[in-house]
């Protein structure tokens, strides 16, 4: 099992000549973009240009650079981001990672209103007006075929749905904003949870009608089943338990799942619904930068002793022995008679070459970051199943994915056994992306389930409160504009 490559590492920190002209060109040919930049959500809005308005959505070859300069921003920062984003922060704020020798505020749970998650919601407001720009561009142009028309508004719109998504999970009752108005921009109130999760459906339904659906390709762009397994993951939270089952089973009929786990996560992986394109060939993944160390961790952060040693069964080849860590999610490093351990999914800590013919190094990547893949959709549609009274169908999506583990068939029989199981499922198959396992135990508090966020955290986590469960709205943003009042409670 596994891969052999004809790599050639070179240190991260190197930046050749060629990559700056490269950067410098696509920084020119996209500067209309800096209308996107660093300021919070209720400075975004600036007068359009002639150049935004006419030039670049009347000519598909920079609407399309748009388009592209948006995953580039979504990739680079804010949520999505391994520096910044849930993978390490909110890994960190549950119980699937570790950290020493630094304070950390998620970590030890010292979030405040003025600092902490504050750069999530205006990165994310940021995107959401970017995708706004597009949308309202598009919508005007008069330059571009319909089929390009369509499928730049169901990127927006897919885009603007994602990232309110991510927001309402964490602040609750966030603005909806569908719209550059820059007035609305700045007095716009938080939208009850309910009406935010309406207009997220709108939208993901809007985009599915809208999207191509070839998935052949690196699938960097969204299509159509994208917005789909968005949608499930949607109905999923919303405990709309028919709805998330057969939008699951729509992606699930589209695709096979890859069957090694060391390949799960190259950027040829079968299984990947929609992965995020590096900025230059040769480029991979920061995950694989911020959490793969090869001495001890020092202000990194390490994967959980509890979740190695005492989450993972037997056998799982998720978190194998010593002697198959190169093919393994989980990675240890020896130091003296104790082992630390990095999550492993992503194996390339740096840029990577291969070797041609001429044995000339050749920049190729290996690996792009991973938004959505095929297991959560079987996971989905197992936890919805079981709601809709359905243990046979929970129980068989469920031994897909412990079967390509190498586990047998589940032995839970009950509905409370089997909750207990697709979460242990969700657990180790999701730890470090994108912070499933946190938003897990949130939906398991919400829905009163056993093994919820309080239970699991107040334990390990000296400062735990309920109010945990949401993150603050960022005090300079309720400065700004206090229409975003009232606070979240506890804050």
């Amino acid at each position: 099992m596994g891969i052999k490559r004809n790599i050639k590492h070179k240190n991260i920190l190197h930046c050749s000549i060629n990559k700056i002209i490269i950067r410098l060109i696509t920084i020119k040919s996209l500067a209309f973009f800096l209308l996107f930049g660093c300021s919070g959500f209720v400075d975004v809005d600036l007068p359009k240009t002639q150049l935004t308005s006419e030039t670049v959505f009347n000519d598909i070859n920079t609407a399309t650079s748009a388009i592209r300069s948006v995953y580039a921003k979504m990739r680079d920062g804010g949520v999505l981001n391994s520096n910044s984003g849930f993978s390490r922060n909110l890994g960190l704020y549950a119980d699937e990672l570790d950290i020493s020798l630094i304070s950390n505020t998620f970590y030890e749970h010292t979030i405040s209103s003025s600092g902490g998650s504050a750069s999530w919601w205006s990165y994310s407001y940021n995107v959401i007006y970017a995708a706004n720009t597009i949308i309202e561009g598009v919508e005007g142009s008069i330059g571009i075929s319909a089929e390009d028309r369509d499928q730049l508004l169901g990127e927006a719109r897919f885009i603007r749905a994602y990232s309110h998504f991510l927001l309402v999970q964490l602040y609750g009752p966030v603005p909806y904003v569908a719209t550059t108005d820059y007035i609305t921009n700045t007095t716009v109130s938080r939208t009850p949870v309910s009406e935010v999760y309406n207009n997220i459906i709108n939208d993901l339904i809007k985009a599915s009608n809208l999207l191509g659906d070839d998935i052949s390709g690196e699938r960097t762009r969204v299509y159509k089943k994208v917005s789909e397994a968005l949608l499930s993951r949607v109905y999923l939270y919303k405990q709309d338990w028919n709805n998330a089952a057969d939008m699951a089973s729509n992606v699930i009929n589209s695709f096979v799942l890859e069957s090694d786990i060391a390949k799960v996560f190259l950027k040829n992986s079968s299984g990947t619904i929609w992965q995020l394109k590096s900025e230059l060939e040769g480029e991979n993944t920061r995950d694989g930068l911020n959490f793969i160390f090869t001495t001890t961790p020092g202000t990194r952060p390490s994967l959980s002793r509890v979740l190695v040693e005492g989450v993972f069964e037997p056998n799982d080849l998720r978190s194998s022995s010593e002697s198959n860590w190169e093919f393994s999610w989980v990675k240890g490093v020896v130091i003296g008679t104790e082992t630390f351990y990095h999550a492993y999914k992503y194996k390339e800590a740096g840029d990577t070459f291969i070797l041609n013919s001429n044995n000339e190094e050749v920049p190729t990547s290996f690996e792009y970051p991973v938004i959505f893949r095929l297991a959560e959709q079987y996971l989905i549609r197992a936890e919805a199943r079981l709601e809709l009274g359905d243990i046979p169908g929970a129980q068989s999506d469920l031994n897909v994915i412990r079967n390509r583990a190498g586990l047998p068939n589940t032995t839970a029989a009950t509905t409370n056994e089997l909750l207990e199981a697709i979460l242990q499922e969700r657990r180790v198959e999701f730890f470090t992306e994108q912070g499933h396992r946190w938003f897990d135990l949130k939906r398991w508090f919400e829905l009163g389930r056993a093994g919820h966020a309080a239970e699991v955290l107040a334990p390990i986590k000296p400062n735990w409160q309920d109010r945990d469960i949401l993150f603050p709205v960022p005090q300079p943003e309720i400065l700004l504009n206090p229409n975003l009042l009232p606070q979240n409670n506890g804050y």
